[in-house]
C-alpha cells in the first residue's frame, strides 16, 4: 500500500512539472489582446507545447488549454476568446482540430478518461457550443454546429436506489455526426448517436435516435420530417 501511494505521489508530481511549461506560457501570452499581437506571440509559442500544429493557429486572448500535449491543431484553425479546450484526464486522450475549424466564443470541448474527440475540415462550432466525453466524438467536415448546442458523450446510471446518482459511473457510447450537417440553435445530441451525412436537426431538438443520412428532423425527441434526397434529386434535373 506504501509503495503504491508513493508511486501515485510521485507521479502527481511529475504531472505537475510536465504541466509546468504549458502553465507558464499560457498564462502569460493569453491574454494578450489582440493590438499587442497577442495572436502572432501565441501562435508562436503555442507550437512549443502543444502535441501538433500544422500550419497556421489564429488564438484569441482569454483561450483556456488545457493537456496541450494530447491536443492537435491543423492549418487555419481558429479559435475565439472564452473558449475552453480541455484535454486533460488521460494520457491517451486525443483532441483534434482539423484544418480550418472555426470554434467561436465561449465554447468549451472537454475529455476525461480516454478520450477521443475529432472536428473535420472546415466545421464551424458556434459560440457557447458544449462538447464533451468521456465517449469518443466524430464530427465530420464541413458541418455547422450552432450556439447552446449540446454534444455529450456519456449517460449517468441511475439504476440503484441506495447510492448517489453522482456515484454509480456513465456509459459511454460515443457520438459521430458526418459530413455536412448542420445543428440549428440549442440542439442538444445524445450519447450513442449517430447522424447520418448532410442531414439538419431543426433548432431545440433532441437527437435520442440514430439520424438517416440527408434528413431533415426536429422536435423532442427527434423525429424525421422529410428527406433531401427527393429534393437534390429535382434539382440535379433542371
Amino acid at each position: 500500500m506504501l509503495e503504491n501511494n508513493f508511486a501515485m505521489n510521485n507521479h502527481q508530481l511529475f504531472s505537475k512539472w510536465q504541466r509546468l511549461p504549458e502553465f507558464l506560457i499560457t498564462s502569460i501570452l493569453g491574454w494578450l489582446p489582440t493590438i499587442l499581437l497577442g495572436p502572432q506571440l501565441r501562435a508562436w509559442f503555442y507550437h512549443l507545447i502543444i502535441s501538433r500544429i500544422s500550419g497556421k493557429v489564429y488564438i484569441q486572448h482569454n483561450v483556456e488549454l488545457f493537456g496541450v500535449n494530447c491536443i492537435e491543431l491543423g492549418n487555419n484553425v481558429y479559435i475565439f476568446k472564452g473558449a475552453r479546450i480541455d484535454a486533460r484526464g488521460d494520457k491517451n486522450n486525443r483532441l483534434c482540430l482539423s484544418d480550418g475549424v472555426a470554434i467561436e466564443r465561449n465554447v468549451e470541448i472537454g475529455c476525461l478518461e480516454n478520450t477521443r474527440i475529432y472536428i473535420g475540415e472546415k466545421t464551424f462550432i458556434g459560440p457557447n457550443v458544449c462538447i464533451g466525453g468521456p465517449g469518443d466524438i466524430t464530427i465530420g467536415k464541413k458541418c455547422m454546429i450552432a450556439a447552446h448546442t449540446g454534444i455529450i458523450a456519456n449517460n449517468h446510471i441511475f439504476s440503484d436506489l441506495l447510492v448517489p446518482i453522482k456515484d454509480q459511473g456513465v456509459t459511454r457510447k460515443g457520438i459521430t455526426i458526418e459530413d455536412d450537417c448542420w445543428l440549428g440553435h440549442g440542439v442538444t445530441v445524445l450519447d450513442g448517436i449517430t447522424i447520418g451525412k448532410g442531414s439538419v436537426i431543426g433548432a431545440g431538438a433532441v437527437v435520442t435516435k440514430d439520424i438517416p443520412p440527408y434528413s431533415v428532423a426536429v422536435g423532442i425527441p427527434a423525429r424525421v420530417i422529410k428527406s433531401r434526397i427527393a429534393k437534390e434529386l429535382v434539382n440535379s434535373k433542371e
